[in-house]
């Protein structure tokens, strides 16, 4: 099957357009949603508009309600980190290595037209544009934790569906042991493509297992809107139990494979950066300790570490998967 669009309709604006959250506007936010090709997810969450009772949205990107998600584990009830904060503090290497650079270069990332691939050991290998995959799954709305190995954290509704539904789809072979994902790479679009910190391009990977778990989040959005570009526009992967760096952003390629595929960071430094790299509060880095964390938002004079939570809280739905694994050895 090959899908096509020449268009995905998402405009982002440059990061000082970008202002605090604002309260829904219903006939407008569904005009938008219909300008960008995404009516029928939207539709869908029209009719349940009680998701998170709505987080409020800052109104500047194209809108991307969702179904308040019944998956275990995927509402964390932990104050949601501020929309501003999760926007201008973040990692995306491609932009620059301090955490204001994706905020102030992203601008440059063009987001359409945007295709996805899917290869590998699959019996239907595609090329799905970006809209067309929005709709093979319903959109939810799911809160979840965000630990980075740096030692911050910070908590962020995104909006998506499981891995597992676009997984189902194409069909793995029985030899698909593992699945790659594979970012842009644009030196004309990504600044920080030049600089020689990583193999490029950014390479992510996950054991089968691992990304058929329902918390594994194909995701589009954040905060009820289509992701900002510094988010990993226009797609992303997010697994709420291992450290940021594993939720490869902007993606351009899935691949299933055989092999535990070589990653950006594990490359780069096999010792701190392990291929699992579970959130771990017993595994220090070796340059840091990890177990505690930086709560974004919390910054005040007075304001605790918070202690890190095995899987970053997520034990009871993941901790199962790695059931007699030496945790230290696979960290």
């Amino acid at each position: 099957m090959l899908i096509r669009s020449d268009d995905d309709g998402f405009i982002h604006p440059v990061p000082s357009e970008i202002t605090a959250a604002a309260v829904y506007h219903g006939r407008r936010d569904l005009l938008k949603a219909l300008a960008a090709g995404v009516a029928g997810p939207v539709l869908a969450g029209w009719a349940s508009r009680d998701a998170l009772a709505q987080v409020q949205r800052p109104g500047k990107l194209a809108a991307l309600p969702a179904v308040k998600s019944g998956v275990a584990g995927a509402m964390t009830m932990e104050k949601v980190t501020e929309y501003n904060d999760a926007t201008s503090y973040n990692n995306f290497y491609e932009f620059g290595t301090d955490k204001d650079d994706p905020y102030r270069n992203a601008k440059t990332l063009r987001t359409a037209p945007w295709t996805v691939e899917i290869e590998g050991l699959v019996k239907k290998p595609a090329r799905y544009a970006i809209e067309d995959l929005l709709k093979l799954g319903a959109q939810e709305e799911r809160i979840y934790r965000l630990r980075c190995v740096e030692g911050w954290s910070m908590v962020i509704p995104w909006v998506g569906y499981s891995l597992s539904k676009l997984v189902e789809r194409v069909e793995p072979l029985g030899g698909a042991k593992f699945v790659e994902f594979v970012t842009l790479a644009d030196s004309r679009t990504m600044p920080g493509v030049g600089s020689r910190v990583l193999d490029w391009p950014y390479v992510e990977g996950l054991r089968m297992d691992e990304a058929m778990h329902p918390l594994t989040l194909l995701s589009f959005g954040m905060y009820g809107e289509v992701l900002p570009n510094q988010n990993g526009a226009p797609v992303r992967l997010v697994v709420p139990w291992k450290y940021g760096f594993k939720s490869a952003k902007s993606l351009v390629k899935i691949r299933f494979t055989d092999r535990e595929p070589k990653t950006a960071w594990n490359k780069a430094a096999a010792n701190e950066y392990g291929f699992y790299s579970n959130v771990n509060p017993n595994v220090d880095h070796p340059r840091w300790s990890q177990a505690t964390e930086r709560r974004i938002g919390e910054d005040g004079l007075f304001a605790k570490k918070r202690k890190t939570l095995m899987f970053n809280g997520y034990e009871a739905q993941v901790g199962q998967l790695y059931a007699g694994m030496d945790l230290k050895k696979n960290y």
